[in-house]
C-alpha cells in the first residue's frame, strides 16, 4: 500500500516527522540508506564493549522547554554538562575561552578588570568583535592566531572572516569562570543512548534501512527529504559545498585518557578534537574508547556531508535549489540541516520538525 507520507532520511528530522505524522492518523513509510536509525546521532557498542558515537560527539542541550518535553517522551536523561578543553601552546584551557583561561594565559595582567569594566561580567563577546577593540588588540591576536584560526581553517576550510556571523559567534570570548561549553537551561544525554530513543519513537512505524531513495523505486502520494537538496535535483545547478569529517576510533587499556569528554587541537597540523565517549555516557568499564576527527572537504560519492558551508558564496546556487524546492511543493517538501542547508543544532532541528509536522 502506497504510504500517505515517505519520509527520506531516519535522523533527527526524519524520525520526529515521521513519529508526529504517524500520531496524526497518517500511513508513514522512513528510510534511510544507511542500515542504522538515528542519522549522524547513532550510538552502538564497539567492539570493546564501549557505548560510542560512529560520527562523532552529540552532546544535547536546548532552550527549549517543547523541545524537551517532547523528545523526553522517548528517553530519560542522564544529567551532562559538557566541557571542552584546547591544548594551546602544551598547556589545557578551558573552550570557550573564559577568565580561567586568561588568568592561566596572562597571570598579574589587568585584562579582566578592563574586560568586565567593558563588556560586564558574564558577556559572551565574539572574538571577531573583540577585535575592533583597540583597548584589547593585543588579547584578541593571542585568542584569534592561536585558538579560533587554525581550527576554523582545519574545520570549514576558509577564515573566519569569510563565515556567516552565527557560525564565528558560537565559541565566544566569556567573561565569566563558568567553564560549560554549552549556557543551555537543559543539558544531558540519553540514559541509554539515542539510538534506543530513536527506537522508541518510530515504534510501530514502517521503517526500511539501507534503502537509497535516490535510487528510484519508492512510491509515495507525499514526501518530505532531508539529504542534500542539490543531489534531490541531481546537482542540475552544480554542487553545494559541504564539509565533511574523517573519524578515527581506538580502544585503549586504561580507565581514562582526557580529563573531559572532548579536548580540541587548534593548533595540531590537521585533527581538529579528540572524544573519550565514556565522559559522555557515564559508562563504567576497565577501557576506554576513543575518536579523532579530521575535517576535510566533501566530494560526492567519496565522503559524507556533515556541515553545511555557513559562508556567502554558495548563496546564488541555494537560491536556485529553493526555487526548484518551491516548484515541487506542497507534494514534496524539504527539512533538515542538508535539505535546509542550515547549520542547526539538535535541538533546533527538532524543533523545525515540530513545526512543520504541525503545518502538515
Amino acid at each position: 500500500m502506497t504510504p500517505d507520507w515517505l519520509i527520506v532520511g531516519a535522523g533527527f528530522t526524519g524520525c520526529v516527522l515521521a513519529e508526529r505524522l504517524a500520531a496524526a492518523g497518517k500511513r508513514v513509510t522512513l528510510v534511510d540508506r544507511r542500515p542504522h536509525l538515528g542519522g549522524n546521532a547513532y550510538d552502538a557498542l564497539d567492539a570493546h564493549g564501549v557505548l560510542i558515537h560512529p560520527y562523532g560527539p552529540h552532546i544535547f542541550h536546548t532552550q527549549s522547554q517543547a523541545v524537551w518535553d517532547y523528545l523526553s517522551r522517548f528517553t530519560t536523561w542522564r544529567p551532562y554538562e559538557h566541557r571542552v578543553l584546547a591544548e594551546v601552546d602544551g598547556r589545557l584551557i578551558p573552550l570557550p575561552f573564559n577568565l580561567t583561561a586568561l588568568r592561566a594565559c596572562f597571570p598579574g595582567s589587568d585584562l579582566e578588570d578592563r574586560l568586565l569594566v567593558r563588556f560586564g561580567a558574564g558577556a559572551r563577546v565574539p572574538i571577531l568583535k573583540l577585535r575592533e577593540e583597540p583597548d584589547f588588540a593585543e588579547l584578541a591576536e593571542w585568542i584569534y592566531q592561536r585558538v579560533f584560526l587554525p581550527y576554523t581553517l582545519k574545520q570549514w576550510g576558509v577564515g573566519p572572516e569569510e563565515l556567516d556571523p552565527g557560525v564565528t559567534g558560537r565559541v565566544p570570548v566569556v567573561l565569566s569562570e563558568d567553564d560549560r561549553y554549552f549556557p543551555d537551561r537543559f543539558q544531558a544525554m540519553p540514559a541509554q543512548g539515542y539510538t534506543a530513543m530513536f527506537e522508541r519513537m518510530v515504534a510501530g512505524i514502517d521503517v526500511r534501512l539501507g534503502v537509497d531513495f535516490l535510487a528510484g523505486g519508492l512510491a509515495y502520494d507525499r514526501l518530505v527529504f532531508t539529504g542534500p537538496i542539490d543531489a534531490y535535483f541531481g546537482f542540475k545547478h552544480g554542487h553545494l559545498p559541504y564539509r565533511s569529517l574523517n573519524f578515527a576510533h581506538e580502544h585503549r587499556d586504561v580507565e581514562w585518557v582526557q580529563p573531559v569528554a572532548v579536548v580540541n587541537f587548534p593548533q595540531a597540523p590537521a585533527i581538529t578534537r579528540r572524544t573519550e565517549f565514556k565522559h559522555l555516557t557515564g559508562q563504567v568499564a576497565p577501557g576506554t574508547s576513543l575518536c579523532l576527527e579530521t575535517p576535510l572537504a566533501h566530494e560526492d560519492g567519496v565522503t559524507e556531508p556533515y556541515y553545511p558551508l555557513a559562508a556567502p558564496g554558495p548563496r546564488a546556487m541555494l537560491a536556485r535549489y529553493r526555487e526548484e524546492a518551491a516548484a515541487v511543493a506542497p507534494r514534496v517538501m524539504f527539512a533538515g540541516r542538508l535539505a535546509d542547508y542550515q547549520y542547526y543544532n539538535m535541538d533546533q532541528v527538532v524543533a523545525r520538525a515540530l513545526t512543520l509536522a504541525a503545518s502538515l
